[in-house]
């Protein structure tokens, strides 16, 4: 851990902070401003790309014929899948979301080499999966889409979908922190979670507002045209790195080769 970070942990711990919430989406925008079209066209090119060989994966196991029927809208309803099958499928989901986090540390990345006039690449993007970085990127990603697989998965067998939700959206918020504190402040993987947690818990209601906001910009993408929402989804690393920024700070310059 960065001596930095660690000293501004224990300092927010003690004396809170205080989080101006029109500074922060200001910040947040104008980082935007800078990664918007690189940023969406290499989302677009790498999610194009994961598409395609997903499902020449798909096709290979199941075939053609066996996979449309799969997922015809009638057939990937809850009550229409098996136990089995539905573990497999929030496995899959939870191994997926930890193998590609180090992605969204890269775009992460990319917001703060824009907001100091560095160069930024497309290997920008995927050089938080070396070591150690990817290691604890992938079990702090891993142990928190677990546990909201895990309490999701109870609460849906209870049929409590609105409390589903709300746990979801809880857990998401005070996780948010993990991945910025890892890359940026060299924290292990438990520890970046639970600084996230004891952060966020200080100003909930300003980082929600924060992020509600956030998740409606980038959506706005979605609802224009359907291509559009990769050129609005990096607002959300801009703003990941707004509240971080705003919150920790940066005192010295991070490298990837940095030791935890």
């Amino acid at each position: 851990m960065n001596r930095s970070t660690q000293n501004r942990i224990e300092e927010i711990k003690k004396n809170g902070y205080i989080l101006d919430f029109a500074k922060v989406f200001n910040h947040a925008f104008e980082n935007y401003k800078k990664i918007a079209l690189y940023g969406g066209l290499v989302i677009f090119v790498f999610f194009f790309l994961l598409i395609l060989v997903t499902s020449g994966v798909l096709i290979s196991v199941f075939g053609a014929p066996a996979l449309l029927e799969m997922i015809k809208p009638e057939n990937l309803k809850p009550e229409e899948l098996g136990m089995t099958t539905l573990l497999i499928l929030s496995g899959a989901s939870v191994l997926l979301g930890s193998i590609l986090s180090p992605l969204m540390a890269g775009l992460i990345k990319m917001a703060y080499c824009a907001e100091n006039d560095e160069e930024f690449h497309v290997s920008t993007m995927f050089e938080f999966y070396k070591l150690p970085y990817f290691k604890e990127l992938f079990i702090a990603t891993f142990l928190i889409n677990i546990t909201n697989s895990l309490i999701s998965g109870l609460l849906n067998y209870a049929q409590i979908p609105a409390l589903e939700l709300i746990v979801s959206l809880t857990i998401s918020l005070f996780s948010i922190l993990a991945i910025p504190l890892i890359i940026f402040g060299n924290l292990k993987a438990i520890e970046a979670i639970q600084s996230s947690l004891m952060i966020v818990s200080k100003q909930p209601l300003v980082i929600l507002g924060l992020l509600i906001v956030g998740g409606i910009s980038s959506f706005v993408g979605f609802i224009g045209c359907c291509i559009g929402i990769f050129f609005t989804l990096p607002f959300i690393y801009s703003l990941y790195y707004a509240i971080y920024s705003e919150i920790i700070g940066f005192e010295i310059e991070i490298k990837t080769e940095g030791r935890f």
